[in-house]
């Protein structure tokens, strides 16, 4: 059974950092784009990063280019999203995700997902 887990969420102060992972099992992602997206309530679910299988390539959304960083360890079989400079804003349910084709961008090009971890940020 194929799985994603994502940990390292909690509740921080404006300014701080944060670095939340995610593990995969039951199925090898190193040869798939991996993505991070997220969800505030009563939004629609964000692009936030993607990178590619072999880690040369990453994606950034605007509202987080410059603060977040993605990063893999296909070893490991996890990918890891650091985040820097957090805003109220920021709140919000992270979940990684695997890409299945097309646009790294889009949720719909996604076709595992893990259930997600709480992110609060509070100003």
């Amino acid at each position: 059974q194929v799985r994603l887990v994502e940990s390292g969420g909690g509740l921080v102060q404006a300014g701080d950092s944060l670095r939340v992972s995610c593990g995969a099992s039951g199925h090898t992602f190193k040869f798939y784009t991996m993505g991070w997206f997220r969800q505030a309530p009563g939004k629609e679910r964000e692009f936030v990063a993607a990178i590619t299988w072999s880690g040369g390539r990453t994606f950034y959304g605007d509202s987080v280019k410059d603060r977040f960083s993605i990063s893999r360890d296909s070893a490991k079989n996890a990918v890891y999203l650091q985040m820097n400079s957090l805003k109220s804003q920021d709140t919000a349910i992270y979940y990684c995700a695997r890409n299945l084709r097309g646009s790294v961008r889009v949720p719909n090009m996604y076709y595992y997902w893990g259930q997600g971890t709480q992110d609060t940020v509070s100003s």
